[in-house]
């Protein structure tokens, strides 16, 4: 049997890759210090955990769910984003329940463009925004991310025969990897821009809620006439430590939402009930899970940027997400940096090559360990001595 030309053309998964890379060093016995990895570490909150034993023990709930999902999560997705963002969302209309939003990231080119179609994504970005490209069996062309514009793309410097043929934009803020962040000017500027050239927007807002030095990061669908351009994708993977659950919602534009519940009624049938109860009590109750994880990741971010600083590594700190990017050293690529980490100094990072082009030069750290494990990981860099204080 052969794969289907459709699997064969699919991405490398990135991150596959990565962890094969780790767990061989893992059973060497060498004790690494895993920074290259977008798990979080911390267990889900017991609340939302007691919701799902609850919820799991009702009869009712080892039925099929509804296709489009639990009423009552749907309304928690509109009561979240009313008292979060001041955003009024129609439950019944504006609300589509997610498999995680990969899923919805994946399956939205399927779902409103046709073969052949271009899509703008964001480079450096997340990799699995790929698979989207060639399951839709569409085009795609890249919005540089450079530091000198704080990581957001320049619409005012793409070709104008990729603005005029351009259908999709792909957005991500905080951004994943760079940790750069958008104001509300820039999403309205997005707005004009997608509105001039007729291009649907889909912002991935999986960081939404980590934000540093008391900046709220910032929803799209706050932008005067958002809705009427795009929507959002929400995941509580991160905001609640749920990334195993499996569970999120895109909001929105009425008619990309139902296209999205279209093509999802003929390849899923909703989520587990029960996890979706947890996920409305998540969504609901007292988010000061939610902050308290916020100022974790932050005082992580501090050890990390003071330490790297201490040993003449010139970086700049991330404003949001759980990522730092971080330059190279003069004289090596990417991926020569990372292997050098992983074996020299029992350190994995992720490779800036692996999220684009433009990602060459960097390398993508994650703040999913302790404070302890970050300033291990910097000691263990300052041995290799390529650094000048």
């Amino acid at each position: 049997m052969e794969f289907s030309k459709k699997l064969q053309q699919l991405p490398t998964q990135f991150f596959a890759a990565l962890v094969q890379k780790v767990n061989l060093a893992l059973e060497e016995g060498r004790d690494v210090i895993n920074l290259g990895q977008g798990n979080p570490d911390q267990p889900t909150p017991i609340h939302i955990i007691q919701t799902l034993q609850e919820a799991a023990e009702n009869p009712q709930n080892h039925k099929y769910s509804p296709f489009r999902g639990l009423a009552e999560l749907r309304q928690a997705a509109a009561d979240f984003y009313q008292r979060e963002y001041q955003v009024e969302l129609n439950p019944d209309t504006e609300v589509a329940i997610l498999g995680g939003t990969k899923i919805g990231l994946v399956e939205l080119p399927l779902a409103v463009l046709n073969p052949g179609d271009t899509m703008l994504l964001p480079d450096p970005g997340y990799p699995d925004y790929l698979s989207g490209v060639v399951l839709g069996d569409v085009n795609f062309e890249v919005m540089p991310l450079f530091a000198e514009n704080d990581f957001l793309p320049d619409y005012h410097a793409l070709p104008d025969e990729v603005k005029e043929k351009a259908k999709l934009l792909y957005l991500n803020y905080p951004n994943n990897p760079t940790g750069g962040t958008a104001s509300l000017a820039f999403f309205e500027e997005t707005v004009r821009f997608a509105k001039e050239h007729n291009i649907i927007v889909s912002h991935d807002f999986a960081y939404g809620a980590i934000g540093f030095d008391g900046n709220k990061p910032v929803s799209f669908l706050q932008a005067k006439g958002a809705k009427e351009v795009g929507v959002e994708m929400y995941t509580l993977s991160k905001t609640y430590n749920m990334a195993g659950w499996r569970i999120g919602f895109a909001v929105g534009n009425a008619e990309i939402i139902a296209a999205i519940n279209l093509i999802q009624d003929h390849l899923f049938c909703s989520q587990f009930p029960a996890i979706q109860q947890a996920a409305a009590v998540a969504l609901t109750a007292s988010q000061q899970c939610a902050d308290e994880l916020r100022a974790t990741y932050e005082r992580r971010r501090n050890v990390l940027i003071e330490e790297a600083r201490r040993i003449g590594w010139h970086v700049t700190a991330p404003k949001g997400s759980f990522f730092a990017w971080l330059p190279v050293p003069l004289g090596y690529t990417s991926e020569q940096f990372a292997d050098l980490l992983l074996e020299k100094a029992d350190i994995a990072v992720a490779a800036g090559n692996g999220f684009g082009q433009y990602g060459e030069g960097y390398v993508r750290v994650g703040l999913l360990v302790s404070e302890e494990r970050l300033r291990e990981a910097i000691h263990r860099i300052e041995q290799l001595q390529l650094f000048k204080r």
